[in-house]
């Protein structure tokens, strides 16, 4: 196929890149900045340049396509107090790309999340989270619109990523907690939260599979860890910064982590049982506390 990726230069687009060329499909990637256009071509992708609000782009070049992967997403301005923003931008795109394949029966592949899934119980494919007016659900609902419009003649399919996609180079969430407990003298937890994990690498190859043999109005699960307690992340980190590990209340979570306290304290555990069995996924990597023990994370 000829696929649109956007968010192909980013850390988990650009190992999802090289899967889908390993596969022998031609990718075109969206960019929006010459460095990130420069690493698509010198990956072996074709380029398009443009940001996630130029909508005339991004339906001229879905339509263009016989697949499409929605990757990006405005995490900057999410997670610097912008999430209403950043979910409506995130909506508007998902409208105009899967607009532009109504009918073809091509696929249409959504990078969604985990994080608060369900509390105190692991979730599974089948769950979504209840509707509220927080803006962090914007995300959901448009996760939500997507299964729905498997009905337009689209093959969707919805593909939430844990809060920890890891991996050496990482510079998500994980990288962000080590950096603020170095900052703070020590590797802090809250309660008994537990994080889903899966290493960049599988969730690469999962994409792929989504993009070639998901059922219509699909929701999948990137999962190989279902439910890390933060508790021994802590534990991990604390070992590799040398530093003491607390147990901290929510107040002092916010105060050493600020943005980072109520996710780090957000019980996600979730499993991928029905997304191993659906597309015959296996994830082979290594799992979270075997990257932290490796050392990749506290050079």
């Amino acid at each position: 196929m000829r696929v649109f990726v956007t968010g192909a230069s980013g850390w988990i687009g650009s190992a999802v890149v090289p899967e889908l060329l390993a596969a022998g499909h031609g990718v075109v990637g969206l960019a929006r900045s010459d460095a990130s256009a420069e690493a698509l071509a010198k990956a072996g992708a074709e380029v398009v340049r443009g940001t996630l609000d130029d909508l005339g782009t991004l339906r001229d070049a879905a339509a263009a396509s016989e697949g499409v992967l929605h990757l990006a997403f405005k995490h900057d301005v999410a997670f610097s107090g912008g999430f209403a923003e950043a979910a409506g931008a995130d909506r508007a795109a998902v409208e105009a790309m899967a607009g532009a394949l109504a009918g073809t029966g091509r696929p249409f592949v959504l990078a969604s999340g985990l994080l608060g899934l369900t509390r105190g119980r692991v979730g599974t494919e089948r769950d979504f989270p209840e509707r509220s007016g927080s803006p962090m659900h914007g995300r959901v609902e448009t996760a939500r619109r997507v299964v729905d419009l498997a009905e337009t003649g689209v093959r969707t399919s919805v593909l939430r990523l844990p809060p920890t996609v890891h991996g050496a180079g990482d510079y998500g969430f994980i990288a962000a907690y080590v950096a603020a407990s170095r900052a703070a003298g020590r590797a802090g937890f809250v309660g008994d939260a537990r994080w889903p994990a899966v290493h960049r690498s599988d969730a690469a190859r999962l994409f792929v599979l989504a993009l070639e043999n998901a059922p219509a109005g699909s929701v999948l699960h990137a999962v190989q860890d279902e439910g890390v307690p933060f508790r021994e992340i802590a534990e991990a980190v604390g070992k590799g910064l040398d530093l003491p590990v607390a147990e901290l209340s929510q107040e002092e979570a916010d105060a050493a982590y600020t943005w980072l306290g109520p996710i780090i304290a957000t019980d996600s555990a979730a499993s991928s049982d029905l997304t191993r069995a659906l597309l015959s996924w296996e994830p082979t990597g290594p799992g979270l506390l075997d990257d932290l023990a490796s050392g990749c994370y506290f050079g």
